[in-house]
Formats: structure tokens, C-alpha cells, sequence
């Protein structure tokens, strides 16, 4: 059966810790928390509510309802509490009619983009059924559960589910989850296009609202064990985060063109698995946040941290600018005895906001962490580019199936370790084989124009979509020749130093809205947050130890990224490796 519930030979997270290596990568990181202040059995949690008369356990989409309904109400027969569950999924509008709710944000069906949701929760249900709903409790406990269970809007305690975005995959891809409102089964390019523009925006919206009214909240990634926290607790946890160095729990994905290096490199991973193209990093659409309380485990949504902390982490000028959206994201590209990523482009900022919805754009930059052989970047057009000509191939090779020779049309750079690529929107490129990159970039990561993926198909079989027409009304074609290596291949410029640490600029484009500093230091560091926040990864080194103006202290390893809010205002880094560590740090100009 279980087997069933999430098609991935991936690992579940621990609901405990299981003792890491301390001085390796980190698959699990997690904020230490006061002692008892997560529980992990279900029988406990009956014990918390069962004196209550309302109770209503939202939570987001994925979340098996039904398995926690019976759980729960066995936990509480046994301490004889008999309650009266309400499913308020039968107070949505027919499926018909949430089909014609969500069509104007689907975008052309043979297109795997949309146009980001402006609808409600409140949207998705019908005001009389939800009325008839709210008046069937009496004397006895009643609990109203689902999706939107919070809009009853009962007297009553309010329990929260929360579910990590790749087990949600892991259970679409499984077909043991489905789109909100819908019974139907999708195609997976369908229910994540739905599950992007559409599900997690409206729900992502609705956590919002209710984050300050939840009671208990609890992590919904497993069928059997239910960690939870009170409500409270879990608000002053937000808070502390929002003032100290934090690192999101990282995921990990096959493709294509997935590599060795992350198998190879990081433990705890199963082996089994083909290969990790990926390393969520932090792409926080999709990370989550892990709180450690004695050894017990508590996974939320990275969201929830910017919903009640935005401006600690962010600060206030870049706040005010993004929102609850963080801007900055890292991840790992694995080519490391894999395939060439597909030669792609991102969308130009005015593009990307009227066709897509989206109020920040990707502008990447590709920072190389490792390599060997011969490895390569292709970035920028040759001097003798004609797009007409270079179109009409990029057309011929989709139509017909037939390979084509892209160094006709793109440069390829030699690609040295700490080397940094910068890819503004609107430049074609992709990584060769044989490089581990560190993807710097702001925080979008869906829009890439795939213009020529070297004839293959995917993972499952199946043909990969390629966006030509996107692509070419996005592209800079006077990105080409010289102009390439003297203004895309950045250039260290050191901007001060002391007796044993540089701090060097590596200068992004003109067209990034962030910077990159790399520190080089044997011994200590101190530095200013200056109101930004800062995104970390330790690019050479074994350890480091990173204590905040706050007193919060933590270590980090080679090649883990993390997160030092604004609001820390100064912090201290200590080398605790044998050789001398180098630091990147990026942050909004």
C-alpha cells in the first residue's frame, strides 16, 4: 500500500533525528527548538483536543484527509471522545464548475505555462453548502476537515496540516493525489502547470490569512506519525528563524541530464536511484523548513517563514519591493558523467509579467563548484549569428527529429572551478557535461525556453517541450562574439582585506538585481548585513561556524547553502576547516 501513496525510490524524511554526520552535508537540516515542544504521537494529540466542541483541521493540497480522519478518531474512541466528522470537500462548487474557475489561468493546452491565479480559496466553494455545513454541529465534538476547512468559520480551535512540496509530487506521480476540486486524473506536465498558477497560489494564500489563527500545527508527509506543535510555539519558532542563520531542508530530483557528483558526494541519499540532476537548494516555491525539538522533526512549508517573518529576513526596503516572495534562490546542476543541460533562455522581466502573471523574473548566473575533463559552458551567440537561420534549424531539428550541431550558432567557454557565468534574461545557454554548478539566480524557475535538447526524451520516454517560439521573442542576439567573455564571464575585483581573509566582487550583469561577494579567510570573518538579506554557500572548505549579533550560533558544511536574515544585523564566521574556506554571498543590489 505504501508503495502506492508516492512513486519515488527517494527516502521519506526521519520524523527523528538519526544522527548526521556532523562535519558532512546535511540532508535534514532543522532549527533546534525548546525541548518538548513537538510531539509526534497521534494518541497525544487526542489527548490535546478531545475536551474541545469545534475543531477544524485544514491543510494543504495532498494532505491524505482520510487516513489522518481515521487515525485520530481511533486515538480518540480509545480515550472514549466520540466525534462527529464533517468533510467540507462537499461544500465545493461541481467539477465542471471549478474547471471554468481555473481555465482563464491555464494558459494553451499544449503549453506547460499559465498565468498565476487571482481567485480565493473562498473561491472554489459554494456560500450555501458551507452554510449547511456550519450548522450540523451540537453538543457533541464535531470536527469539520479538508481543504478549507478554516472557512466554516466556527467557534473552535483550528489545526493546521501542512505537506512539503516534493512529497506532494512524489503522491501526484503516484496518482494518489489530485488537483484541488477535481477527481480527475491529469497528465503530470496538466497538474503541475494546475498545482503552480492555480493550487499553491490560492492556498499558499488562504495559509497566509489563517497563520495567526492556528492552534496546532502539524506535518502531513507521513501515513502513520503525525508530527504537531502548538500554535504558538510554532509562531515563536518563525520568529527566531527570521533572526538567525537557517538553512531550508534541500530535495533532490533525477532528469535528463542528471549527473554523479551529488550521488557520489553527499550521504544519506538512496544510490539506487538513477541519478540527482538536481539539488533544491533553495527554491523556496518548493523547500521546506525543518524544526527540531529534542530529537523530534517538524517539516513546514518554506512560505510560512516569510508570512510571519518577511521583513526580519528580508528587511524592509526589500520587503517592501518583493513581498512574501523570496527573490534569491540556489541549486545545483549535476552534468558530472550525465548529458548537457538543453540550450535555453529566461524571459525578459515585461515578458515574463504580461504573459505569466509573475512580478520578478529569472536572471541567472552559473557559478561553477566543481568540474572535470574538459567541461564547458555554452553562453552567447557566435559573432556570425542570423536568427532567421538559426530558428528555421532550431524548427527543422524539432519537426524531423534530427540532431543539429549548436556551436554553429552558441559559444562554449572552458568552465574552472569558482568561475561565475552570468546569464541575464534573454541569453542562451546551458551547462556541458561534467560540471557541477551552483545556480545562482532570483526566484522563478519554470520559465526556461528550451530551444534545443540535443534529440532526447525524458526520464519516462517520454518527448521534452521545447519553447522555439518563446525563446526567440525573448532573446538577445547582440549577446555574441567578444562581448560575451568581456561583459558575461565574470571578473573577481577585490574590494578589501585583512590579515589573513579577502573579500572579492565577482561584478554580476547590469541586468541582475543582485550581487555576489566571495570571502577568502583561514581564520575569521565579521559581516554586516546592512538591512539585505544574505544567501550563503560554502564553496571550498570543510566547515564553518556562523555565529549572529543575537547570540545564535550554528555550523555548516562544504557546499550547504544558508540563509542569514536582515534583521541579524552583523554576524561572525569562523573557519574550522584545515585549509582556507571560500564563502559566497549573494544579496539584492
Amino acid at each position: 500500500m505504501k508503495n502506492k501513496m508516492r512513486k519515488t525510490t527517494q527516502y521519506l524524511m526521519p520524523f527523528q533525528k538519526n544522527g548526521e554526520a556532523k562535519d558532512r552535508y546535511r540532508i535534514y537540516p532543522s532549527f533546534k527548538l525548546e525541548d518538548g515542544e513537538i510531539c509526534t504521537g497521534i494518541k497525544s494529540l487526542a489527548n490535546r483536543i478531545c475536551d474541545e466542541k469545534i475543531i477544524c483541521i485544514d491543510g494543504y493540497i495532498g494532505v491524505y484527509f482520510e487516513l489522518f480522519r481515521k487515525s485520530l478518531n481511533n486515538a480518540l474512541l480509545e480515550i472514549g471522545c466520540t466525534a462527529n466528522w464533517v468533510d467540507v470537500s462537499k461544500a465545493m462548487l461541481s467539477e465542471e464548475q471549478v474547471e471554468n474557475l481555473v481555465e482563464p489561468f491555464m494558459g494553451k493546452p499544449d503549453s506547460i505555462f499559465g498565468t498565476r491565479a487571482t481567485i480565493g480559496l473562498a473561491d472554489f466553494f459554494d456560500v450555501c453548502k458551507l452554510a449547511e455545513l456550519k450548522a450540523k454541529h451540537g453538543d457533541n465534538l464535531t470536527i469539520y476537515y479538508g481543504c478549507g476547512a478554516s472557512l466554516i468559520k466556527n467557534e473552535g480551535i483550528l489545526l493546521y496540516i501542512d505537506l512539503p512540496k516534493n512529497e506532494l509530487q512524489f503522491r501526484v506521480r503516484a496518482e494518489s493525489v489530485r488537483n484541488l476540486g477535481t477527481t480527475k486524473v491529469s497528465d503530470m506536465k496538466t497538474t503541475y502547470k494546475r498545482y503552480y498558477f492555480i493550487d499553491w497560489v490560492v492556498l499558499n494564500k488562504h495559509k497566509k490569512e489563517i497563520l495567526k489563527d492556528i492552534d496546532i500545527i502539524l506535518d502531513g508527509q507521513r501515513e502513520d506519525v503525525y508530527p504537531w506543535m502548538e500554535g504558538d510555539a510554532f509562531r515563536k519558532g518563525l520568529k527566531q528563524m527570521g533572526q538567525s542563520p537557517f538553512r531550508a531542508r534541500p530535495w533532490f530530483e533525477p532528469g535528463i541530464w542528471g549527473g554523479a557528483w551529488i550521488k557520489d558526494k553527499i550521504d544519506g541519499l538512496n544510490k539506487e536511484v538513477k541519478n540527482y540532476a538536481w539539488s533544491f537548494e533553495l527554491i523556496t516555491p518548493e523547500n521546506g523548513i525543518v524544526f527540531q525539538s529534542s530529537k523530534n522533526l517538524l517539516e513546514v512549508s518554506f512560505d510560512f517563514i516569510m508570512y510571519a517573518e518577511g521583513e526580519s529576513v528580508m528587511g524592509a526596503l526589500d520587503y517592501s519591493k518583493f513581498g512574501d516572495e523570496f527573490p534569491i534562490r540556489f541549486d545545483f546542476l549535476d552534468t558530472f558523467d550525465g548529458g548537457n543541460l538543453s540550450v535555453q533562455c529566461h524571459p525578459r522581466p515585461e515578458y515574463c509579467k504580461e504573459h505569466f502573471g509573475e512580478t520578478i523574473t529569472q536572471e541567472e548566473t552559473y557559478y561553477i563548484l566543481d568540474r572535470k575533463n574538459d567541461a564547458t559552458v555554452y553562453l552567447g551567440f557566435r559573432e556570425d549569428i542570423e536568427p532567421k537561420r538559426f530558428e528555421k534549424t532550431l524548427w527543422n531539428s524539432f519537426n524531423s527529429n534530427t540532431p543539429i550541431d549548436i556551436t554553429e550558432f552558441v559559444q562554449t567557454h572552458p568552465a574552472k572551478k569558482h568561475d561565475l557565468f552570468l546569464i541575464p534574461p534573454g541569453t542562451i545557454h546551458a551547462s556541458g557535461i561534467d560540471n557541477l554548478v551552483l545556480e545562482i539566480s532570483t526566484t522563478p524557475y519554470i520559465f526556461t525556453f528550451k530551444m534545443y535538447d540535443w534529440v532526447r526524451p525524458d526520464l519516462d520516454g517520454n518527448p521534452r517541450p521545447l519553447n522555439i517560439e518563446h525563446g526567440m521573442k525573448n532573446l538577445y542576439f547582440d549577446r555574441k562574439g567578444e562581448k560575451v567573455k568581456k561583459e558575461f564571464i565574470s571578473q573577481p575585483v577585490e574590494l578589501n582585506k585583512g590579515e589573513d581573509w579577502v573579500r572579492y566582487e565577482l561584478p554580476t550583469h547590469e541586468k541582475h538585481s543582485y550581487r555576489v561577494n566571495r570571502y577568502h579567510f583561514n581564520s575569521e570573518i565579521a559581516i554586516e548585513t546592512e538591512g539585505k538579506c544574505h544567501v550563503l554557500s560554502l564553496v571550498e572548505g570543510t566547515s564553518i561556524k556562523i555565529e549572529s549579533e543575537n547570540g545564535m550560533c550554528e555550523t555548516f558544511q562544504y557546499a550547504e547553502s544558508f540563509v542569514v536574515p536582515a534583521s541579524a544585523k552583523s554576524y561572525t564566521i569562523t573557519n574550522i576547516s584545515d585549509n582556507e574556506a571560500m564563502l559566497i554571498v549573494a544579496f539584492m543590489k
